[in-house]
């Protein structure tokens, strides 16, 4: 099945990403290391999990080193600015680290605003 097959709100995989963005898979692992806002979901064996929000920061980041001439301190320096990045829990399986991530992600989202 590919990325296209799945529905808006599903998780792809880093091939998948690769394929949807033009993104190499390794390129896609540097960038985690480098954009802490880029934090797929990662489970057994590190299998990468990216959600829509992750494929679409990215295609920013693509285009924004590709076309808009950043340089990768420029893209930190702006992504840093927009949006802090909220770390995902580390097991996804524990209730009350999912809802301690959600707390803390409306907390952020009320302090930005």
């Amino acid at each position: 099945m590919s990325g296209d097959d799945k529905a808006a709100g599903a998780y792809r995989t880093i091939g998948e990403v690769a394929a949807t963005t033009g993104v190499a898979p390794h390129v896609l692992r540097y960038w985690e290391t480098r954009f802490p806002q880029l934090r797929p979901l990662t489970r057994a064996g590190n299998r990468r999990y990216y959600r829509p929000a992750d494929v679409a920061l990215v295609g920013r980041i693509h285009r924004l080193l590709g076309t808009e001439g950043y340089t990768v301190k420029g893209v930190q320096k702006l992504l840093a600015i927009e949006e802090p990045a909220v770390e995902a829990p580390a097991n996804l399986n524990d209730p009350s680290a999912m809802l301690t991530a959600i707390r803390d992600r409306l907390q952020h989202a009320l302090d930005a605003a």
